[in-house]
């Protein structure tokens, strides 16, 4: 069983590469972040001519979930457990199902911002609704596979950043931030560390500076997975080559494998 997840940045301007990923690397499951477009304008056509249902959780401004299977979509939840708005909006940046057996959720973690911004106390009252949320869910499934897949904008450790001291003043490296991760560890989950099958298992470049070529990348596109996932887990890569050519997003896929 192979899933993945991939920020998309937008699934409509980047369709033809999402159609064409999906005959390529063949996912069973495959979580998207950053929809940028509304549930109803989703395109769903195309996907599921692909073979793939879907559940799509987006309200068109720059955020926006989805899961798309091909081995069946169950108990779908949209939205964490008392998920903390921002200005007033509860963002679309949750998305729950469970896949073949698995328990999977989208997530597109608030970026934070700035350190003193108001997004980055709500980017942290987030995770606590996740963590919240999956807790929950893992007591009353303890063995059922799990995993929390998405775009965290964070970085675990220091090596998951090309280089430290380029963000000594700013979001996804500040302790506040990685504690919040450590949290979710401590509640029974494992980071799933892809292996590169090129250069740094990193998963976002910026557009700007030429900062692909350059290397310059942060592993912020995380899996995190209890003790019942991790054991059928075969192989973790980050799939470099989807983020290469005109058009492309600027994070690419996190594949993971797991045995039957």
């Amino acid at each position: 069983m192979r899933i993945a997840t991939w920020n998309i940045n937008s699934v409509t301007a980047r369709l033809d590469r999402l159609i064409e990923w999906l005959e390529t690397a063949q996912p069973d499951v495959l979580a998207l972040q950053e929809l940028k477009c509304t549930t109803d304008a989703f395109p769903g056509m195309p996907i599921s001519a692909a073979g793939y249902e879907y559940v799509a959780h987006g309200n068109g401004r720059w955020n926006g979930v989805a899961i798309l299977s091909r081995v069946g979509i169950e108990d779908v939840v949209l939205d964490l457990t008392d998920q903390p708005p921002y200005e007033d909006v509860v963002e679309t940046r949750a998305i729950g199902a469970t896949c073949g057996g698995v328990r999977v959720w989208s997530l597109y973690v608030p970026n934070g911002r700035e350190p003193d911004h108001a997004h980055y106390s709500y980017k942290l009252e987030w995770f606590k609704a996740l963590e919240r949320t999956a807790r929950a869910e893992m007591a009353a499934a303890p063995a059922m596979p799990y995993a929390l897949i998405g775009d965290f904008n964070v970085a675990p450790e220091d090596t998951d950043v090309w280089d430290i001291a380029q963000f000594a003043e700013s979001t996804h490296v500040t302790p506040a931030e990685r504690a919040a991760l450590a949290d979710l560890r401590e509640s029974g989950l494992t980071d799933v560390r892809p292996r590169a099958l090129k250069g740094e298992p990193y998963t976002f470049w910026d557009y700007r500076n030429g900062a692909f070529h350059r290397g310059w990348g942060m592993r912020i596109d995380l899996v995190y997975a209890n003790a019942p996932f991790v054991a059928r887990v075969t192989d973790a890569y980050v799939d470099r080559e989807a983020r290469k050519g005109k058009g492309a997003s600027d994070h690419a896929p996190v594949v993971v494998d797991l045995a039957d």
